[in-house]
């Protein structure tokens, strides 16, 4: 089984002090045969201000430093998470032209800057009436979102519920969701199965149900790893699941182009 993450932050994302020669010692140590960095480029900041533009001197300097000390023991491919993207077309454009760009995530992480722009981390959550407006205001922003080109897998579609409390369920947004597949598959997009460091794997079922349904085929796994002790966690219960919900293939990507490894 062809083991990789494809969703994995350095010392130059703002919430991680991680050298990618670290990440990638863990990477090799956690037996996987592919890590791809995605460091955060986010066009709203945590308070949601306005970004136009990515810092890619110091990403490819030190990409290009780290891949020969690890080749060929692991593939090490350069990508980014890309949030808000439908935001500023024009910059977003620009940020993914990289030559030497093999992936990118697009994500959601902000409110809408109607509703004020705010991280979701930060958004207060005190009931489930609080969980449901944002959710409803997520699902918005990433539909919008999944209609541009500025990315190539949608990433960690369940990502608000790790920070609320209150229950909830996405059952309600399944018809949304599906809407969302249905416009990334239709573009030649595809999905991450994203294991939070190994704390949701099972979660994603029903999702993987709706992919599947939509006729998805594209899937990346990724840990959403901060630091070096979180590479790879989930990873191989991820691919397990995958195959239980009769995907045949993992992707990774080179160049933008997904590479399709059998389960």
């Amino acid at each position: 089984m062809y083991c990789s993450d494809y969703h994995t932050h350095s010392q130059l994302s703002p919430d991680s002090d991680a050298p990618l020669a670290q990440m990638a010692q863990a990477a090799v140590d956690a037996g996987l045969d592919e890590l791809c960095v995605t460091d955060h480029c986010d066009l709203l900041s945590l308070q949601g201000e306005p970004v136009d533009h990515y810092d890619w001197p110091p990403a490819v300097a030190q990409y290009r430093e780290v891949v020969p000390q690890f080749a060929p023991k692991l593939t090490l491919k350069l990508g980014l998470e890309l949030g808000m993207a439908h935001l500023n077309p024009a910059a977003s454009a620009d940020i993914v032209s990289l030559p030497e760009l093999d992936f990118v995530l697009g994500s959601i992480h902000n409110l809408s800057p109607e509703k004020g722009g705010t991280d979701f981390y930060y958004v207060p959550y005190p009931d489930s009436a609080a969980c449901y407006a944002a959710l409803d205001d997520y699902f918005t922003s990433m539909a919008a979102m999944a209609a541009t080109p500025y990315y190539d897998v949608l990433a960690h579609i369940i990502y608000p519920l790790r920070y609320m409390e209150a229950p909830v369920s996405l059952e309600p947004y399944y018809e949304r969701i599906r809407s969302i597949l249905r416009t990334a598959v239709e573009n030649g997009r595809g999905m991450e199965v994203n294991t939070y460091r190994g704390r949701t794997v099972a979660e994603w079922e029903p999702i993987l149900a709706l992919y599947k349904d939509c006729g998805g085929e594209i899937l990346t796994v990724g840990s959403d790893a901060h630091v070096p002790g979180g590479v790879g966690k989930g990873i191989r219960e991820a691919l397990e699941l995958i195959a239980h919900c009769g995907f045949r293939y993992i992707c990774t990507y080179d160049k933008h182009k997904p590479v399709f490894h059998k389960l």
